[in-house]
């Protein structure tokens, strides 16, 4: 090319232009409009549910769906979520005196399922935190896991539901109330409502045969979520509550049952239900420790009847002990001997199922005898064994 010629300056010049402009044209293609539209749905659905989000979190206190969106499902740190009421201490505490082989006296042979080689690995793998057991009032193993030790709070979950019982048998003890009272004795509300209520006893809903509906799909709705993450559980017992069954007549795991329980106690003791506690079971066991009992909310404050007890595992022994001893411990008759029996006993004689008592499973076995057990959601338990003079929590 000769660079003198004006002809090919210009030419040259052309085709410059002209190859920008295809570049160019290959930059500036139209973005098809269903990605317009796409983007904006997208933006527009994020936005929301970063909104719904942000509402969620300020509104904790209030809603059950903000709880169940945020929280998900229960979790064994719970306790730190929800408000408390104090349950403290008495001053003199129980002790377990130290037995052999403590704190790992168990023997030698533990039969363990799948490969692990010791007890310990199991716990680890299980995400145990706690693993104590008493023989004749005597500890022989106390371990802890995962970070946990003897001063970690512990949530009950629905071994609350024992201790529950405990205080319903004082309060019969007490004549504050009595099992085969009507339910409308203590909240005529409920009668005003639908007049069956009457029919339900205070037996029918401590051995979960109350015939209320409940239903468990683990949606935000649920009968379960709801009364695990209702912000006033008293409203709840009270106007959700419908009769499916006759009562008696059929077993269903209901946590229905211990609101209603929760809000005949307040009214029989004139006390909250921890305070209660405190005052009759908790200090007279000789617990070591302060515990708590979870609230639905602050601005409601009634107990988590159904799962909220917070404290120390060697304390939670205790109330293995009590029963152990059917209702006597450090010194004291807390509970009257035939409540601690009937309560466990396997049995339909006094409600429908011969697997569950008041709040208490029970079982049959043929080396171990007949057994009970306080149960919760994540794995927590009592164990109390009266053959082999153990409690195992």
């Amino acid at each position: 090319m000769n660079d003198d010629n004006p002809c090919s300056l210009r030419d040259s010049s052309a085709k410059g232009r002209l190859g920008e402009s295809k570049r160019s044209g290959r930059h500036r293609r139209k973005v098809p409009r269903w990605v317009k539209i796409a983007g904006a749905v997208a933006l527009g659905l994020a936005s929301v549910v970063g909104l719904v989000y942000v509402r969620a979190y300020l509104t904790l206190d209030s809603s059950t769906f903000s709880r169940a969106l945020i929280w998900v499902d229960a979790d064994v740190d719970d306790f730190k979520r929800f408000p408390a009421r104090p349950i403290n201490a008495a001053a003199d505490t129980y002790v377990y005196e130290k037995g052999p082989g403590y704190p790992s006296g168990l023997p030698d042979i533990v039969v363990l399922p799948g490969d692990y080689a010791d007890l310990e690995s199991f716990m680890r793998s299980t995400e145990t935190t706690a693993f104590i057991v008493v023989k004749g009032d005597r500890l022989i193993y106390e371990r802890y896991f995962n970070g946990h030790d003897r001063d970690s709070t512990e949530t009950s979950f629905s071994v609350a539901k024992s201790f529950a019982s405990a205080l319903v048998g004082i309060a019969i003890e007490d004549g504050s109330i009595a099992l085969d009272d009507p339910v409308t004795d203590h909240i005529p509300e409920l009668k005003a409502r639908d007049a069956r209520f009457e029919r339900i006893t205070i037996r029918h809903l401590i051995s979960m045969s109350s015939g209320l509906r409940y239903e468990e799909q683990g949606t935000p709705w649920s009968d379960d979520t709801e009364t695990y993450y209702a912000s006033d559980l008293r409203k709840l017992a009270m106007n959700d509550t419908e009769i499916v069954t006759p009562p008696g007549e059929q077993w269903h795991y209901n946590n229905f049952n211990p609101l209603l329980i929760g809000m005949i106690l307040e009214r029989a003791t004139s006390q909250h239900v921890a305070e209660f506690m405190e005052e009759r079971l908790w200090q007279p066991l000789g617990a070591e420790a302060d515990a708590t009992w979870s609230l639905d909310s602050e601005a409601s404050g009634f107990e988590k009847m159904e799962s909220g007890i917070n404290g120390r595992a060697i304390d939670f022994a205790k109330l293995g002990s009590l029963y152990l001893h059917e209702g006597t411990w450090n010194n004291e008759r807390i509970l009257p001997a035939s409540w601690v029996r009937e309560s466990t006993a396997v049995s339909d004689e006094h409600d429908p199922s011969p697997a569950y008592g008041y709040w208490w499973w029970t079982y049959r076995d043929d080396e171990l005898g007949d057994y009970y057990a306080a149960r919760g959601n994540k794995g927590q338990f009592i164990v109390v064994i009266p053959g082999s003079d153990l409690v195992v929590v």
